[in-house]
């Protein structure tokens, strides 16, 4: 009983704030017009694990062109290879295979040290030498598709499994450590980074990273926000 008073105390309280559950934001319309050049950083490094793969060949197409390396896990690996396009393996990086059914890939100090390095912190360098850590320079990534599951009318386990872990946890790296790190978090975001990537080559601007970051925080918030909802509604049962 206590159970299901919470859980529906909170899902009102989050419903004043968080995003309607369905559909998924949306940034097909965003234009980032940049107005100046200021904290202008280049892409060299890119790690790119997607669910989804539709979309993705003409942005692979335009980094390789502008040389920069590819790392990815699994499937997305496959795919960008298949492409033509020479790409590491995360295993390589981190010397750990992808454990517990998959649950565990990207989720090593390696990996998301090379995202949250601050590149003007000698520390954060000095350790990153150290420690043999490569920066990543953009990180493009989406997640389990939890809504389309539960939708679907999914077993209870199947549901649980499409509770991404690691790919949220490098949405909100990438987006944090926005200073020096381009995130994507949705494929609606491709044609954004393409549009700058033609006119400038591999390099964008604080303002430009700025609101690529802002926007992977809406994606976050949506996600956990209907994580939150289903269970709310499985306690209430």
């Amino acid at each position: 009983m206590l159970c299901a008073q919470l859980a529906l105390t909170l899902q009102k309280y989050l419903r004043r704030f968080a995003f309607d559950v369905n559909p998924a934001p949306i940034f097909s319309n965003i234009t980032i017009i940049p107005n100046s050049m200021e904290g202008k950083k280049q892409i060299k490094t890119a790690l790119i694990s997607v669910f989804h793969k539709d979309g993705l060949e003409e942005l692979l197409k335009k980094l390789n062109e502008e040389g920069v390396k590819f790392l990815s896990t699994g499937g997305t690996r496959v795919f960008i290879e298949s492409l033509g396009y020479e790409c590491e393996a995360v295993e390589s990086v981190t010397t750990y295979p992808s454990i517990l059914g998959g649950r565990v890939k990207t989720l090593h100090p390696k990996i998301f040290g090379g995202i949250l390095a601050r590149r003007d912190n000698e520390l954060d360098q000095a350790q990153m030498e150290g420690y043999e850590i490569p920066e990543i320079d953009l990180v493009v990534v989406d997640l389990y598709p939890f809504e389309q599951t539960v939708a679907e009318g999914a077993e209870f386990q199947e549901i649980i499994e499409k509770i991404d872990i690691g790919g949220i946890s490098l949405i909100r790296a990438g987006a944090k450590n926005f200073n020096d790190v381009v995130i994507l978090s949705s494929k609606d975001q491709y044609a954004v980074l393409l549009d700058i990537l033609n006119r400038r080559g591999a390099f964008t601007t604080e303002a430009e990273r700025r609101r690529f970051a802002e926007q992977a925080f809406a994606v976050t918030s949506h996600y956990d926000t209907a994580i939150h909802e289903w269970f709310a509604s499985v306690c209430e049962k």
